[in-house]
């Protein structure tokens, strides 16, 4: 995991040389990610975060936003990634991006640690940085969590079924 955060850093600071990033953090899960990725970009970075909730079932998201916490500072005339901890539908942040875009920054670039491709409805979604590509399985650890528990996890693990 060190190894690609670090890997995914030196892209990042070598795709944005010359320029200051304000990286969008999607809390919660996106945090530890966020705050490892930074401590690896070599070019100047702010930072700010931003909850969402969509509302639909509780198996599948509308990617209807609905923002719980937005951010705290403009984003205009700013080079943006968002950066989140995983994307699966891409319902969610298709949503956002359209938000966001609204605010006028600069670009609007997307990072997440794992990616579920196959899953994917909104094709439009372009992750421009990805840590991992994962099989459509539940995961937890490193900011994932089920029920706000296991996101302290050092690592990401595949979280299975309890037997009845």
């Amino acid at each position: 995991m060190e190894a690609k955060v670090k890997e995914l850093g030196e892209q990042i600071s070598k795709d944005y040389e010359g320029k200051q990033i304000h990286i969008i953090c999607i809390l919660k899960g996106g945090v530890f990610f966020a705050c490892e990725l930074a401590k690896r970009i070599t070019v100047p970075v702010s930072m700010d975060f931003m909850a969402v909730s969509s509302y639909g079932s509780s198996q599948q998201s509308s990617g209807i936003v609905r923002i719980v916490k937005d951010l705290d500072e403009p984003l205009e005339g700013k080079d943006v990634l968002i950066v989140e901890d995983i994307i699966d539908s891409g319902r969610t942040l298709h949503h956002l991006c359209k938000i966001l875009e609204q605010r006028k920054p600069a670009s609007i670039h997307l990072c997440t640690l794992l990616d579920k491709p196959e899953r994917r409805v909104r094709k439009e979604v372009t992750v421009d940085y990805r840590g991992f590509v994962i099989p459509d399985e539940f995961v937890v650890g490193y900011g994932l969590d089920y029920d706000q528990k296991y996101r302290n996890l050092p690592f990401i693990g595949v979280l299975e079924p309890e037997e009845e």
